[in-house]
């Protein structure tokens, strides 16, 4: 999904440098007594309150960064930091390598304008509008002409699979439908970034998978750099190229969602990934192993990015090992039925079981 290459990885999207939001009366007064370093203890036993608590990380061209975490971990406040709906305590924040803390009232709607998305868990349609209009509007705010933004809002309709309903009033539509509205009208000025603050929460369980499974066909196609909020664990090992887990302000651990779910860094993160099925997370390149005698492999393929759920009836039907394959089905290396049961029963179920 991400489409990282090694030269936009030496130039990250959006990077925060050890970015705060402190709330409470005398933060004014600590952050002047602080010389710019930050004491942590003596800001809270002043009353301060962490919002966001020295967040460091990138985000690379085409990756999708899900931050998660329970309802008042500072998720929501990291990204409204990020995209200065509230202006950080201390702390770099840059956009395609431009300082956007240091931007004016002036640049920093332009950059809003022309690089970034968004969208909110409130859809926030406007009830007098039309579909088409809805996701017409922000293109005319830019300038655009009547025409040419209702020419745009076509395409963004089909895009999101709503066509047929381009006048339909939002009053007109489910609260899945008027979701997409709101993605549509966000990707509508074709934004670099793309931050969505817990977008699919107030929606049933049935219409949220419905646009996780929208909102995955639409990263496929555009390969957008996403900022995406949720306290759902579920959700973010879906969508996640890589996982922000927060607590108290503090990300207690960013990395690929496998790696959270193998390698927890805190008891914290422990405990979102306990309950996680294994074989739901993990794919095949996650757990296979190098490469062994091509004369003692199985006919059987899979790729390296397959899920393992999804292939391992196929891989315990098989006696010999099975190859791992990459997208121009070179072989990566190969999956065991011994590694498929450890990840489906654990060590013990695992251990009686003759390697293959």
């Amino acid at each position: 999904m991400s489409g990282e290459t090694p030269e936009n990885r030496e130039h990250p999207v959006l990077k925060c440098d050890s970015v705060y939001k402190i709330f409470g009366a005398e933060t004014d007064r600590m952050m002047r007594q602080s010389n710019g370093v930050i004491d942590v203890e003596a800001f809270k036993d002043a009353g301060c309150i962490f919002g966001v608590n020295n967040a460091s990380f990138e985000v690379h061209k085409g990756e999708m960064l899900v931050v998660m975490g329970l309802s008042g971990s500072g998720k929501s406040t990291l990204l409204r930091c990020i995209s200065r709906l509230t202006d950080t305590t201390s702390g770099n924040i840059s956009v395609d390598g431009e300082n956007l803390l240091a931007m004016n009232a002036k640049e920093l709607i332009q950059v809003r304008r022309n690089k970034m998305g968004m969208v909110f868990q409130s859809f926030a349609l406007l009830p007098h509008k039309t579909v088409l209009e809805n996701i017409a509007f922000p293109l005319q705010m830019k300038g655009m002409s009547t025409e040419d933004s209702i020419k745009r809002a076509a395409s963004m309709v089909e895009l999101v699979s709503l066509s047929g309903r381009e006048n339909y009033f939002p009053r007109q539509l489910s609260g899945g439908q008027q979701q997409r509205v709101g993605i549509a009208r966000s990707l509508a000025v074709e934004p670099e970034i793309w931050f969505l603050d817990e977008p699919f929460s107030a929606l049933d369980p049935l219409i949220r998978k419905e646009m996780q499974d929208e909102f995955l066909r639409l990263q496929g196609m555009l390969h957008k750099t996403i900022l995406f909020v949720t306290h759902d664990f579920d959700e973010a090992l879906r969508l996640a190229d890589r996982i922000a887990i927060m607590k108290d302000g503090v990300i207690e651990q960013i990395d690929a969602p496998a790696n959270i779910v193998l390698n927890p860094a805190t008891d914290y993160v422990a405990r979102f990934t306990n309950e996680v099925p294994r074989e739901k997370v993990l794919k095949c390149a996650d757990v296979m192993e190098k490469r062994a005698d091509s004369s003692k492999l199985s006919e059987l393929k899979v790729p390296g990015n397959a899920i393992i759920e999804t292939v391992a009836e196929a891989v315990l039907n098989e006696t010999k090992p099975v190859p791992v394959v990459d997208g121009k089905d070179k072989i990566i290396g190969v999956l065991k039925r011994k590694s498929v049961i450890h990840i489906l029963f654990g060590e013990n179920e695992a251990a009686p079981v003759s390697a293959s």
